[in-house]
């Protein structure tokens, strides 16, 4: 009989560490490795929006990125599978507290390596509804997407995706948890670049950024599903000269 591997003491002292560790690694190894680098500001000024990205781009290998909030009703916000990408994510999230948040990232080994830290936050973000839903404009925009794409010097592309979706939790009352389940990106001949599952716990109209293997002029097609059904497609084409530093 296979061993289970030990899970290892947690340097953030989180009470729910073990319990979510058991349940996204199973029995894989899995280690703190500040090669994960997880980046966000301090303190959560929007805890219904808040900056995460995770850049795993210096270990080779990264088959799959998750990103979680600890002590969120939802912890796991995305789970990532970089199929012909960087090992790179971007997104905003919500927070219903202080919480560590981490970036996980599993190699093609089977080892999960982990990183993360404390975020001061004022709670809340996944039980209060959506903006679009207090205005009551939602259905008018759902659906919508935007998304443009710039060159790199490493040969990849910087792709940014918004979509209009109210990313509902079902913590609101007479609001059933609607969101945003599911985006892969494909290139000009149909074959996935990048491929993920997404919860309810990311902000309301997602901000998605990846980096996929696309020089300039490479066209890219965005595919989506909400836990509706619905269906979400565009189509956009890599830049030829990147406005930004690289």
């Amino acid at each position: 009989m296979r061993a289970q591997a030990a899970t290892p003491a947690d340097p953030l002292g989180s009470p729910m560490w073990e319990a979510h560790a058991k349940l996204l690694f199973g029995d894989a190894p899995v280690r703190f490795d500040p090669r994960v680098k997880v980046d966000f500001p301090m303190i959560a000024e929007n805890q219904r929006s808040f900056p995460v990205a995770i850049d795993a781009r210096a270990i080779p290998g990264v088959k799959r990125i998750v990103l979680m909030a600890d002590l969120n009703p939802i912890p796991v916000a995305i789970d990532y599978r970089p199929t012909d990408s960087d090992a790179y994510l971007a997104t905003r999230i919500k927070l219903d507290q202080r919480t560590p948040v981490r970036g996980a990232v599993q190699l093609a080994s089977g080892e999960w390596l982990v990183s993360g830290g404390w975020i001061d936050a004022a709670g809340g973000g996944c039980s209060t509804p959506p903006v679009s839903r207090v205005k009551g404009d939602w259905a008018d925009h759902l659906g919508e997407i935007r998304g443009e794409a710039w060159p790199l010097s490493t040969g990849s592309s910087r792709l940014r995706l918004n979509f209009r979706h109210p990313m509902d939790t079902g913590l609101v009352d007479n609001i059933p948890t609607y969101h945003l389940e599911e985006l892969t990106v494909k290139d000009a001949n149909g074959r996935e670049m990048a491929q993920m599952a997404i919860w309810a716990s990311v902000a309301e109209d997602p901000a998605i950024t990846l980096m996929p293997h696309a020089a300039a002029d490479a066209a890219l097609t965005i595919e989506g599903r909400d836990s509706n059904g619905r269906d979400y497609r565009a189509a956009l084409t890599v830049a030829r000269q990147s406005p930004m530093p690289q």
